[in-house]
């Protein structure tokens, strides 16, 4: 009982205090669940985030999710998910309540404009840290400038472009194996 809510409540910390969505959850998911909690490794965590980004749904549940269940079986995968999605809940239906009343005042909108440059500051630091972390040779940087101008200036969807960059991952392992043996 206790690891679950341990589990609760660390992701409710971190789902209380990550704005921007899951790529600027990362900084804190690592404090959180690497450095503090010691529940997995630097490189478990950035495997767990990119499978919980190719899965279907939002990435901070998948991820919380994916490490509850790999924590605590069923009932910590539940907490997990709980704990990630109570205060996103919690803070939609206050702000729900009393924004409509707000929306026309220019401080408001400057506050969320302000918001909205915090936000991009903290997914470009998740970006560079997944880059650190991911890109590790030549064929690592060639995948990321490939999917990343592909993303970004074709109408490919990211699945197909996530599925093509593992295939060509695996092809060219098996082969620099197949090379060394």
């Amino acid at each position: 009982m206790k690891k679950l809510w341990e589990l609760y409540s660390t992701f409710f910390r971190i789902g209380g205090l990550t704005f921007g969505g899951g790529m600027a959850m990362l900084p804190m998911l690592k404090r959180e669940v690497v450095i503090k909690k010691k529940w997995v490794t630097d490189e478990e965590v950035l495997d767990i985030y990119a499978i919980g980004q190719c899965t279907p749904g939002i990435i901070a549940v998948n991820t919380s999710t994916y490490i509850g269940y790999q924590q605590a079986g069923i009932g910590g995968a539940v907490c997990g998910t709980l704990g990630m999605v109570s205060p996103s809940v919690i803070i939609i239906c206050l702000i729900a309540s009393i924004l409509n009343q707000f929306m026309g005042e220019p401080t408001v909108l400057h506050a969320l404009a302000g918001i909205r440059v915090a936000v991009c500051a903290l997914m470009l630091g998740t970006v560079i840290t997944l880059a650190r972390a991911g890109i590790k040779d030549k064929l690592g940087l060639i995948l990321f400038l490939a999917g990343f101008l592909l993303a970004t200036f074709s109408p490919i969807p990211t699945i197909i472009l996530v599925i093509c960059a593992a295939g060509v991952g695996i092809f060219v392992n098996v082969r620099r194996e197949k090379n060394r043996k």
